[in-house]
């Protein structure tokens, strides 16, 4: 118990995402859960996460702004995970990952990671350590957006 009022402190800790060229973040996670109706059905729908265990879904949320006068260019919104989370996607598929703390960068299907014996295999989605977002696009003053990515709780 004692770990997941933990790692709910830590995944809700704001500036894990990074980006420059006067962009501001902010970000959210969530806990989707599954909740009765009364009509017998169930819904989807997310929560702050008080706490959270192995196998919760999170849905982490960073918001983006050209806070400056100027159109914002060629920037990047840099996201790392939490060691507890295994990385299940985006909502757009416009990422890229890195499986080595940043250092390497790709889309998941190009990557390789060292398996135990000393031999490199396809990287898998809980391999990710990072999640990255490149802006070769013009965002004007004062616009925003958002970026979507799903994690599961190791």
């Amino acid at each position: 118990m004692i770990k997941a009022i933990f790692l709910a402190t830590a995944l809700i800790l704001p500036g894990a995402a990074l980006a420059a060229n006067n962009v501001s973040l902010s970000s959210n996670v969530f806990v989707e859960r599954k909740v009765a109706r009364p009509n017998g059905t169930t819904a989807l729908v997310l929560e702050q996460p008080k706490t959270v265990t192995p196998g919760d879904n999170l849905v982490f949320v960073v918001n983006y702004k050209n806070v400056g006068r100027a159109p914002a260019t060629d920037f990047s919104v840099t996201n790392p995970l939490p060691r507890a989370v295994a990385f299940n996607g985006t909502s757009d598929g416009t990422e890229i990952v890195s499986v080595d703390g940043g250092k390497t960068w790709g889309p998941l299907s190009t990557l390789t990671y060292p398996s135990g014996n000393g031999e490199l295999r396809p990287a898998l989605m809980t391999d990710v350590t990072h999640v990255k977002w490149k802006f070769n696009r013009s965002l004007s003053a004062g616009s925003g957006g958002k970026l979507v990515f799903r994690g599961t709780v190791k």
